[in-house]
């Protein structure tokens, strides 16, 4: 299981972290990342990292968004800094294990203009 936390509501040009950690069966990650779903849109990459802490992010965050993991803890992070309206969706943490896709039950993250 994925279990992601902090997702909240913030003014335009705040900042919000989230947290992701993997429990259960989830082990040997290859992959993780956040994934989001803003109403009437696809579903679309955020923000992904490798195993070896290579990082790949969606051309609308990058410069604004950071991800990180915690191996160890199994756990997968994304600092959104200078957020933008157009951030607001919900916010899914994703997980791949030997080609294996697990996902989060996602956070809201709301940004007011």
């Amino acid at each position: 299981q994925l279990q992601a936390s902090g997702g909240g509501l913030v003014q335009a040009g705040g900042s919000l972290g989230l947290s992701c950690v993997a429990s259960g069966s989830i082990f040997n990650i290859n992959l993780m990342g956040w994934y989001r779903e803003a109403p009437g849109k696809q579903r679309e990459m955020v923000a992904v990292i490798d195993s070896s802490g290579r990082t790949s992010y969606g051309d609308s965050v990058k410069g604004r968004f950071t991800i990180s993991r915690d191996a160890g803890k199994r756990a997968v992070y994304l600092q959104m800094n200078r957020l933008k309206p157009k951030d607001t969706a919900v916010y899914y943490c994703h997980a791949r294990v030997y080609g294996i896709d697990s996902w989060g039950q996602g956070t809201l993250v709301t940004v007011s203009s």
